[in-house]
């Protein structure tokens, strides 16, 4: 594609004649053909990918290949390999992450009414709907979606034309170029486009962070799933069993998803090493960004899949997770209770925690605590504080924006959909 605008770009800047232009982009047609067909034959004299396609084009149509490298450097050819291979593979990524979204929608919009316990410290600490769960990670991935947006258009910028580290001497329409190879830009100094591989660490970043998303989902999907928790069973598809214990049922595909994101932190931090010595424009240092970048392509597009696949054939135990809520986790909605009677916050949380104290010494669960138990911590409380020891009246409270209320998980599910509807009607810019 580089090769074929350029040439364009040659006859129009009067260096090949359209005869010659038509001559050589005919010859780089049978190049792609050969490639495509896996009958290229690389030679020992190959340096790189780019003198064995010319080398091969001066085999078809003779000494007029050696025209189509006017101008031109392997330092700026190379730039524009990798921009362009990154822009089709950021396609690609998108896709897959937006339909990991939309599972995590999908599911959140069927079991809207499975309640769970939620956690902060490993602890139990307020009841939730499982849907509030999924939903949190959609958000997260709708912000990965969202950078992975940003970095495309930075991705998107042409450095053909910039040559070796000077510039082109012959007046080179470069903004034509990158129409021709479709890219939004062109590079704004020659220099810094040969050395420049901000947008390759930047998408390392992005990869490092998406993944710490999907480790940390990982994380708790392993716990969920395991009979201390007995929340989710995972398929067959997405678990494997033990060779010796012919009891387990191991959960291998979540445990990949969290193992690789150290690889793909590595590949980054990798990268930025490589770079922090190099001196200004290029160096051959800067060969070794395609193994990172070829790398956390592929495990992503791996993850992504696996994550996808798990998520839509795991199977939830409603029951498992209603039966692991308790009465202790309704601590604060006694003191929500007090506060909603006109006592300061404060005041009612240290009201709640006495509560709490007074159902230890009578050795019974916190619901038990009949109304003149809980009338010796405030005389404030009366028959309706029954209302606090239902779940579900626990979780409807939470109806303000972003809550576990079943109206804002909906509100929530509404503009997860919205978004990913505009998203998926919308092309990446790259």
């Amino acid at each position: 594609m580089g090769s074929e605008a350029y040439v364009k770009a040659l006859e129009k800047a009067g260096l090949v004649t359209r005869e010659e232009m038509s001559e050589i982009l005919s010859g780089l047609e049978k190049v792609k053909d050969e490639w495509s067909k896996g009958e290229f034959v690389l030679q020992p004299s190959d340096e790189d990918i780019h003198t064995a396609n010319e080398r091969r084009l001066k085999e078809i149509i003779g000494s007029v290949a050696g025209k189509v490298h006017t101008g031109r450097s392997r330092n700026d050819q190379a730039q524009v390999d990798a921009r362009l291979w990154l822009k089709n593979e950021i396609k690609i990524l998108h896709s897959l992450l937006l339909e990991l979204i939309k599972a995590f929608i999908t599911r959140a919009k069927v079991e809207i009414d499975v309640l769970m316990p939620g956690y902060t410290h490993m602890q139990r600490a307020q009841p939730i709907r499982w849907s509030h769960w999924l939903l949190s990670y959609s958000w997260a991935l709708r912000r990965d979606a969202e950078r992975l947006d940003e970095l495309s258009k930075r991705v998107d910028v042409n450095p053909l034309g910039s040559g070796a580290i000077a510039g082109n001497p012959f007046d080179i329409d470069r903004q034509f170029l990158a129409k021709e190879i479709h890219f939004s830009a062109v590079t704004g100094n020659s220099m810094d486009a040969v050395g420049d591989r901000d947008y390759i660490v930047e998408f390392l970043f992005w990869a490092s962070l998406l993944s710490t998303h999907l480790s940390r989902w990982a994380e708790d999907m392993i716990l969920y799933s395991t009979k201390e928790f007995g929340f989710i069973s995972l398929s067959d598809a997405y678990s494997t069993g033990s060779s010796l214990m012919p009891q387990k049922k191991n959960a291998d595909s979540l445990e990949l998803i969290r193992g690789k994101a150290g690889r793909i932190f590595g590949r980054c931090a990798g990268m930025q090493m490589t770079l922090k010595g190099i001196p200004s424009t290029y160096n051959k240092d800067l060969q070794e960004d395609k193994e990172p970048l070829f790398d956390v392509c592929d495990t992503l597009r791996g993850l992504l899949q696996v994550a996808t696949g798990t998520l839509i054939t795991l199977q939830v135990h409603r029951d498992n997770m209603l039966a692991a809520l308790s009465p202790d986790m309704l601590a604060t909605d006694l003191a929500y209770y007090l506060a909603r009677k006109g006592v300061p916050f404060r005041e009612a949380h240290g009201l709640s925690g006495a509560a709490v104290q007074a159902a230890e010494n009578k050795g019974c669960p916190l619901n038990q605590l009949t109304v003149e138990d809980l009338k010796e911590v405030s005389p404030l409380f009366e028959e309706d504080v029954s209302d606090v020891w239902d779940y579900e009246h626990s979780v409807e409270q939470y109806t303000a924006e972003g809550g576990t209320a079943k109206s804002s998980v909906q509100g929530q599910i509404n503009k997860l959909q919205e978004w990913l509807d505009y998203y998926g009607e919308n092309e990446l810019p790259v």
